[in-house]
């Protein structure tokens, strides 16, 4: 299984800049592109699996952020070693993966050679990977106000209602991430749904969780796929019914 691991090592880059706050030019070339943007081959950060302990207090169970298909999502800190004398750092999050199941290194291979790849202001950013031995991890910007789905449900005692202006805002920011996707990029979402909209501190609105996105149609023609993936009463019912998306 791990020597499938070559397409995504390809994206390698030193980490010497991994203290660098996310915003900033260690994972994207030049400055952000509002519009967005594909580069060649991922750009990420590699955090060693000692580093992420440390910034997880041993991957605990009360930062736990939630709990997906193939493992948990831990809240972290990054100290940054150029100013310790203020102890400043910033907040991650991080995604320890289950490594039982091919699928589960199959999902983290995805995100790595997909959204390790694209810059655009309302997709989650991914920071870096760690692989070390049979652990695989993923690093994320953090998102200070969750998902749109524990706004929705009230899920969380910290949660508060949203105004509808809010609530349009979420709407424009995630239908921009999907318009990059689908028309820019020829790349279909395939899972779009309330957990998998995160929200910044600011409520704006980026899309999580690329592990079923799949390359658009090539020359006209729409792949045909056997078996149907996303979530039932989210996915477009001519998707279920044909397989064509």
């Amino acid at each position: 299984m791990w020597n499938c691991f070559k397409a995504a090592q390809g994206g390698r880059k030193s980490s010497s800049n991994r203290d660098s706050p996310p915003g900033t030019s260690v994972y994207l070339h030049g400055e952000l592109n509002w519009n967005g943007q594909l580069l060649p081959s991922p750009n990420l950060i590699i955090f060693s699996f000692e580093e992420l302990k440390k910034a997880t207090d041993n991957f605990g169970s009360n930062i736990v952020m939630g709990e997906g298909r193939f493992g948990e999502v831990f809240k972290g800190w990054i100290d940054d070693k150029s100013d310790s004398k203020n102890g400043s750092g910033y907040f991650i999050a991080v995604k320890r993966f289950n490594t039982e199941s091919f699928e589960s290194f199959r999902e983290w291979q995805a995100e790595v050679n997909l959204l390790g790849r694209i810059s655009h202001p309302n997709l989650v950013k991914l920071l870096g990977y760690c692989w070390e031995e049979k652990e695989l991890l993923l690093i994320y910007e953090f998102m200070q106000q969750g998902s749109l789905e524990s706004h929705l449900f009230g899920r969380g005692s910290a949660v508060q209602p949203l105004s509808w202006n809010l609530r349009l805002k979420i709407v424009l920011g995630a239908a921009r991430g999907l318009a990059f996707l689908h028309s820019s990029q020829q790349i279909i979402y395939r899972d779009f749904k309330a957990s998998h909209i995160l929200l910044d501190g600011n409520y704006n609105a980026k899309l999580s969780d690329f592990s079923l996105a799949m390359n658009g149609p090539m020359g006209g023609i729409s792949p045909v796929h056997t078996r149907i993936m996303g979530t039932y009463g989210y996915a477009a019912p001519e998707y279920i019914a044909t397989g064509k998306d």
